[in-house]
């Protein structure tokens, strides 16, 4: 039994993995074409268009951003010489910065909103019913509290 337990979540990660790959670049492609922003750039100034103040410091970004930590500050970068961002000296910690949305980011933001939701909607959510999408939602929420309690981060 619990070779076929493996098995099975092989195959399941194995179609998340699969769907990831299949629907992230076809994202990042209706963003750019729509509204000249990568998915990357998409990511950060949503994180930073929900956070308090539309600021994080640099560490917060790399937790929530779904980027590798050493991306998050190459694509911060790129996002201040857009001047859809700006870095805000930490006033408690010299070496800690805070990365803030502009006023450009957030209209920026708010005009790729609607293609990346709709694109979410259509590549994604088209294919679940509402209970369907409940379920991975739940699911899924299930698989991160597992990996918080098992693993620090």
């Amino acid at each position: 039994m619990a070779d076929s337990r493996k098995k099975l979540a092989a195959q399941a990660w194995g179609s998340l993995l699969q769907v990831h790959a299949a629907l992230v670049p076809d994202l990042d492609r209706r963003l750019r074409d729509a509204t000249g922003l990568p998915l990357a750039w998409y990511d950060v100034l949503l994180e930073l268009s929900a956070a308090r103040d539309g600021r994080l410091t640099m560490s917060q970004v790399g937790e929530r951003a779904v980027l590798s930590r050493s991306r998050v500050s190459r694509v911060v970068d790129d996002l201040i010489r857009a001047g859809l961002v700006r870095r805000d000296a930490h006033p408690e910690d010299a070496r800690s910065s805070y990365a803030v949305i502009t006023d450009a980011g957030l209209s920026r933001f708010r005009e790729a909103a609607p293609v990346y939701v709709s694109g979410i909607d259509e590549q994604f959510a088209g294919a679940l019913s509402a209970n369907e999408l409940q379920q991975v939602r739940t699911l899924l929420q299930r698989v991160l509290d597992h990996h918080d309690g098992v693993l620090p981060r």
